[in-house]
């Protein structure tokens, strides 16, 4: 019962703004001052997703302020002309004159995640703790009065197939995208089966019972981001089950990582 996103929860095309200030020292503590206040009207707008001032090491007069907003668009015709704006640009202009450079970038396709915070799949211990997750739990599946019936003639990989897919959800390799179709394919197994919320509830319980069972780690920050996930792909698969359920455009298997979800565009 994982299932990908919905048509309607696509990642939204955010575009960073980039702010690069040259401050001399004895001007710093105010404009940090200054930025800290403004803060609070980017923290308000709709239009932000997130922001972070940067100070360099190497010379303290440079700082460069990265801005995520929803789009281009909302940044300069939503936040810009909002009722936030006036304060954020009475806080900010004494420092218009130490900008170099004020551009919007977008990402390319050019992306990544060191090694540095080991990934849900690693943490968890790779592959086989996912194959033992869902030996264990299909086995309580097929035992389960409620949860019996949505998956009579299951095949006999089915568990091996979704062990691939959570780890590859997790952070571990692409293997079920490359042998199993993806995430289209995955859409799929959901198509008609009318998934109670019960039934959802019943699948979440036992997948927790089932990661204990199997070893998974105990931790605090391991078990919310691997339930947040659960949550998310069930509520989905329910959606998926559903008589007025389409196909949604073809998208990348989702990642899960610490703390993360996909962005909200609702």
């Amino acid at each position: 019962m994982t299932a990908p996103e919905t048509a309607t929860s696509a990642a939204p095309r955010t575009t960073v703004e980039y702010i690069r200030y040259r401050i001399p020292q004895e001007r710093s503590a105010q404009f940090l001052a200054a930025y800290t206040r403004a803060a609070r009207e980017l923290a308000a707008s709709p239009h932000c997703v997130d922001y972070e001032l940067a100070r360099c090491e190497e010379d303290f007069g440079h700082f460069i302020l990265r801005i995520t907003w929803t789009s281009t668009e909302d940044h300069l015709e939503g936040f810009r002309t909002s009722d936030l704006f006036p304060a954020f640009l009475a806080e900010i202009r004494p420092y218009v004159g130490d900008i170099d450079e004020m551009r919007h970038y977008k990402a390319t396709s050019v992306r990544g995640q060191g090694s540095a915070v080991p990934t849900l799949y690693a943490w968890a211990g790779g592959a086989e703790a996912f194959t033992r997750l869902t030996e264990v739990f299909y086995a309580k599946v097929l035992r389960d009065d409620l949860l019996a019936p949505v998956f009579a003639g299951l095949a006999a990989e089915h568990a091996e197939h979704v062990a691939l897919w959570l780890a590859e959800v997790f952070g571990g390799p692409a293997a079920y995208s490359a042998t199993q179709g993806g995430h289209s394919h995955m859409v799929a197994k959901h198509f008609g089966r009318g998934i109670t919320e019960p039934q959802r509830r019943r699948w979440v319980e036992l997948v927790q019972d089932a990661a204990d069972e199997a070893g998974l780690p105990t931790d605090a920050e391991f078990r919310s981001a691997f339930l947040a996930y659960v949550e998310w792909g069930t509520r989905l698969a329910v959606h998926f089950s559903g008589p007025d359920a389409k196909p949604p455009a073809e998208q990348p298997v989702p990642r899960w990582g610490w703390g993360v979800t996909p962005p909200y565009r609702g």
